[in-house]
């Protein structure tokens, strides 16, 4: 059954996609887009806090999984703090107006300088293993920290559906495995050790991860602080990140599982861990953003190989990077449009949605049947407002696209905020180092 605020994503997303063409965001000269539901994303942050509505939680969303400064803008207005994982997403939340008491940062591989930068500007930091937390114990030398500081741990428990986005493995680059002998009295020992770490950090997994294995990473992690402030007999572990990775179902337009569905999973893997006794902080991103975002794009050709109609658009692995690195895992969905943005009809045969890139496995979709597309069609990719809109991969020197923000109202009327421009060639020259066009030349010629 699909729910209202499904419906009212999918009206205002068709609504959203005819208007980009009609005001000439979407077409000819600009062959792909992308489109941001700005009300779904409140609404999504506004079901996270219902969620946790009774627990001492601070959320923040997580920085890589869209990256925009008007976006990150819009979500601190909205009451949530920020994940940031390097010293550019640092800076980005600072820009969108973040200020370091809404900043956690964490990332497995952090510099002397990242390290001295995060507790200079006074942001919650989570180490990653314990060679860096002797580095921000040198840094500190003996004053004490202005943030919370944790350590994350890894508890072991095994893959989700996705091994690639699954942290939580026997072997996993992610935090002190907490399974490997001798580890849980070592995290004991730094607690007793550091009087300034006060923090346990854990995170199961970024996709694909069932809400069960997800509470029994948070339960080995408040076991874990329980048990250090029993040894050391005083009360130093006081708050519980524990991340963010709630799986999104890229088969529908509903949000399954919900927030709701999480936090109950949670009370009945770790029936305390809500009654005050530590404060929590959550890391959640593609949950936030993946349904209210969408990909739009011409088509540009049509053709017929092999008795399989192919069309080829300008979405593809430059945009789509991460789905198309592991397609299993992001199975996108796709709507057809004529080229005035309106909704295709009538029977349907296989296509093989293609991308732009000069390389065969740059397919966005194989053997999907959609209506029978035709040059300047438009597709619309949904649920990409996750990483997709700013996470680019520069294959073909392929400008990236502009970014809208949209609102709808009842009458169907469709409301563009400019999140980013799009970027022009000049620009992707820039980037290639046109300004030292000599440099080797004069290496070999001097």
């Amino acid at each position: 059954m699909t729910s209202g605020t499904a419906r009212q994503r999918r009206v205002a997303r068709d609504a959203a996609v005819a208007a980009a063409v009609r005001e000439g965001l979407l077409g000819a000269t600009a062959p792909l887009v992308g489109l941001l539901d700005v009300d779904g994303m409140l609404g999504s942050v506004a079901d996270l806090h219902a969620a946790f509505e009774h627990a001492p939680a601070e959320h923040t969303f997580a920085a890589k999984a869209c990256s925009l400064v008007p976006v990150m803008r819009l979500m601190a207005q909205a009451g949530m703090g920020c994940e940031v994982a390097s010293p550019g997403e640092l800076r980005l939340a600072l820009a969108a107006g973040f200020t370091p008491d809404r900043i956690v940062y964490d990332g497995p591989v952090k510099t002397v300088a990242d390290l001295e930068s995060a507790l200079d500007h006074g942001v919650a930091l989570n180490v990653d293993n314990f060679q860096e937390l002797a580095r921000v114990d040198a840094l500190l030398g003996g004053r004490p920290a202005a943030a919370p500081i944790g350590i994350r741990v890894n508890p072991q428990v095994g893959a989700g559906f996705v091994d690639g986005t699954s942290t939580a493995t026997a072997t996993s680059k992610f935090g002190v495995p907490l399974r490997d002998a001798g580890a849980t009295d070592a995290v004991v020992a730094a607690f007793a050790r550091h009087p300034w770490l006060t923090r346990v950090h854990v995170h199961v997994g970024s996709l694909g991860c069932p809400l069960p294995l997800m509470a029994e990473g948070v339960a080995a992690a408040y076991a874990l602080a329980e048990h250090i402030n029993t040894t050391l007999g005083r009360r130093q572990a006081t708050s519980l990140d524990i991340g963010g990775g709630l799986p999104v179902d890229f088969a529908a337009d509903d949000d399954t599982p919900t927030f709701t569905d999480y936090a109950g999973e949670l009370r009945r893997a770790v029936p305390n861990l809500f009654d005050g006794r530590y404060s929590l902080v959550t890391e959640f991103g593609r949950s936030i953003f993946a349904k209210n975002g969408t990909i739009a794009t011409v088509v540009e050709y049509t053709k017929t190989m092999g008795g399989r109609r192919i069309a080829v658009t300008h979405a593809g692995g430059q945009i789509l990077t991460r789905a198309m690195s592991m397609p299993q895992a992001w199975p996108i969905r796709i709507g057809a449009f004529d080229a005035k943005g309106r909704p295709r009809s009538g029977p349907t045969e296989p296509h093989n949605v293609a991308g732009p890139l000069c390389f065969a496995g740059d397919m966005t979709a194989v053997d999907r049947d959609l209506p029978v597309l035709e040059p300047g069609d438009i597709l619309a990719l949904y649920d990409t407002g996750a990483y997709s809109l700013s996470t680019h991969f520069s294959y073909n020197s392929l400008p990236r696209p502009a970014v809208y923000g949209y609102r709808g109202t009842p009458t169907g009327a469709v409301t563009f905020a400019l999140v980013r421009t799009a970027q022009t060639i000049d620009e992707v020259i820039a980037d290639s180092g046109a300004a030292h066009t000599e440099a080797l030349v004069t290496l070999v010629h001097p």
